[in-house]
């Protein structure tokens, strides 16, 4: 039939809404009536589609920028430790240091025999004597955080490499390809593996080379690598309990980021205390003795460990002795809870920087290692024959992870005047001329629709009752020109959270895509990456919102301001307590927001006149008939 036809082609066109129009119902049964009153025919279609041609259209919503500030973030579920010192010139002096417990486990073993073993008057067994353990070293190891991603899989890291996506690439400028040298063990960022003056295309014998060798790239390090810095380990005094007192013991302990236990005084034995700089080599530990069986080697020369660059700090023995291998077989090591009384912690901290430097450091992955000798009872072989039994020294190594309740401590300078003044004005509900965003200090508030005030909805309620279908919607922040700069201090990444409950919006959540550049790359969909102009100047962020969008014109979803944050992995959308002040109550704020120092001034929603044209819009892209 003909109105058949007519649903028929219009449904070739567009997808059908609930919201059909009115004024297309009324047309098409008009057009039926007409078909079958006159006893001619005509080409319906064309009739039809001749005014219902789909077009696609844009307009910019108006969007509202309110600044906030917080002053404490709790930091004790960060999965990183940050240590260092950053001077901004808008957001002020960041600074950070930390402090950890230690996992030790129930009851060790130091040297063959348990304490009480040793304590036995058993002159029966002459196996059991004192081993009289002794400390020799200690080392805290902290890596940094690094990867080795090799696209192309031809030995050289996707940074190092000219062609990351061609193995064929010739990083090295010589006549042998990366995927060459790497067949041939050579090293495709060197002409001259072995150092020996001879080009590796020329070179018959590259056996001083060890292939094995590995380059890092150096990730979440901020500043000035080549700076200097004073490091510093102390001992912890404070407790540090898992249960909140306030609670009756019923929830867990928070602990918040503005509080310092240092300067509060909580400070025992030092434990390193000297000027230090940043090492980024791959540590490369040889084997301790030669194996007389391969005389045409010597083992001393080669590498037995090899482990990532890592911040390597030598603590004082003599501490670990007394407070950890002379209570061997005491109750203070009987578990974690115990060994935290007697050794609660430690405190990493750092100052009188010669520049600004500033370092996300992998706490996950660090460790304490506590070199010892003790006295070992050898029989060599003959238990009967006492008369060439010996006691000889034996070293071993004890490996403690960091864990338990670690506390980032974050500092942050009193912020510019100027910034003071914009959150004022939000207070009293108006909307600012520029948004400062800078990670666990800082963030915006934004709301969409409804005009300045929240209670009004006109602007929302008039587009729910047009026809249209939402191809696209884009919330597009554009950056201060005087920010341009400052590109070095420039957040790489912002988030969008729903404001009143801390969680991620749906185009998060719908969003699977994977970048090769890490964690921070992936949702590309969802956005909020820096993008540069033309002249590779810091220009905008756009976030994807087609989806939130979406539901709260059609479906009549409700519209939450959004929080606008920097983050330091788009991978993690998990929220943490934060505070605006100590009195308030706390509130759902994005952990990955307090993983970065670094932050971005943007252009608000009433900028200067000169600006006007990159005040923040929300940008819908439709298709109506």
């Amino acid at each position: 039939t003909a109105y058949e036809i007519s649903l028929g082609l219009v449904g070739s066109e567009m997808c059908i809404r609930d919201r059909l129009s009115f004024h297309f119902f009324v047309r098409t049964l008009t057009l039926l009536v007409f078909i079958s009153c006159n006893q001619d025919f005509y080409p319906v279609g064309e009739v039809l589609l001749s005014d219902l041609t789909l077009e696609t259209n844009s307009r910019s919503v108006p969007a509202f920028t309110f600044q906030e500030s917080i002053q404490e973030v709790e930091s004790n579920r960060q999965p990183l430790a940050q240590l260092g010192s950053i001077n901004h010139p808008v957001f002020g002096r960041a600074e950070a240091s930390f402090i950890t417990q230690l996992n030790l486990g129930s009851d060790p073993i130091f040297g063959q025999y348990r304490q009480q073993f040793e304590d036995q008057d058993d002159q029966t067994d002459v196996n059991l004597i004192q081993e009289n353990e002794t400390v020799k070293s200690v080392y805290l190891e902290i890596p940094f955080f690094s990867n080795t991603n090799d696209s192309d899989n031809d030995g050289v890291i996707d940074s190092l490499d000219a062609d990351p996506d061609d193995p064929d690439s010739n990083s090295d400028d010589d006549e042998l390809t990366d995927i060459e040298e790497f067949r041939l063990s050579l090293n495709p960022l060197s002409s001259d593996s072995d150092g020996d003056g001879i080009l590796d295309h020329d070179d018959e014998d590259n056996g001083t080379y060890q292939a094995e060798n590995r380059v890092y790239e150096i990730d979440s390090i901020y500043g000035n690598r080549d700076a200097n810095f004073d490091l510093q380990v102390y001992e912890l005094t404070y407790y540090l309990g898992n249960l909140d007192p306030k609670t009756n013991f019923e929830s867990a302990q928070i602990y918040y980021s503005n509080r310092d236990y240092f300067d509060e005084g909580y400070v025992g034995s030092t434990l390193f205390n000297q000027n230090v700089s940043l090492n980024f080599e791959e540590i490369r530990v040889n084997f301790a003795e030669d194996d007389p069986e391969t005389t045409d080697v010597d083992e001393t020369t080669r590498v037995e460990t090899r482990l990532s660059p890592r911040l390597n700090i030598p603590l004082d023995p003599t501490f670990f002795q007394k407070r950890l291998i002379d209570l061997e077989g005491t109750d203070d090591l009987s578990g974690s809870d115990a060994f935290n009384q007697v050794m609660r912690g430690l405190i990493i901290r750092a100052d009188n920087f010669s520049d600004d430097l500033y370092m996300l450091l992998d706490i996950q992955n660090a460790e304490i290692k506590v070199l010892y000798e003790f006295d070992d009872y050898d029989t060599n072989g003959t238990v009967d024959d006492l008369s060439d039994d010996e006691i000889n020294k034996v070293e071993k190594e004890l490996s403690i992870s960091l864990g338990g309740t670690q506390i980032n401590t974050l500092k942050n300078s009193a912020f510019e005047s100027a910034v003071e003044q914009r959150i004022l004005l939000s207070e009293n509900n108006k909307p600012t001329d520029k948004l400062f965003v800078q990670s666990s200090h800082l963030h915006g508030k934004i709301r969409l629709f409804s005009d300045i005030n929240p209670d009004s909805n006109s602007l929302l309620e008039n587009l729910r009752t047009e026809s249209f279908l939402i191809n696209e919607a884009n919330l597009i922040f554009y950056i201060d020109p005087e920010m341009n700069k400052l590109e070095s201090l420039i957040a790489k990444r912002l988030y969008l959270f729903n404001y009143n409950s801390g969680a991620p919006l749906s185009d998060y959540i719908i969003d699977a895509s994977v970048s090769n550049f890490g964690a921070n790359s992936n949702k590309q969909n969802f956005g909020g990456i820096l993008e540069l102009d033309e002249n590779s100047n810091p220009y905008r962020y756009k976030f994807n919102l087609t989806s939130h969008i979406s539901n709260i014109i059609r479906n009549d979803s409700v519209n939450h301001d959004l929080g606008l944050v920097v983050t330091g992995d788009i991978q993690n959308p998990f929220a943490i307590k934060a505070r605006k002040s100590l009195d308030e109550e706390a509130f759902n704020y994005p952990i990955a927001a307090t993983l970065n120092p670094l932050g971005a001034v943007l252009v608000g929603s009433h900028p200067a006149s000169n600006l006007n044209d990159k005040k923040v819009k929300l940008e819908l892209i439709y298709s109506s008939y």
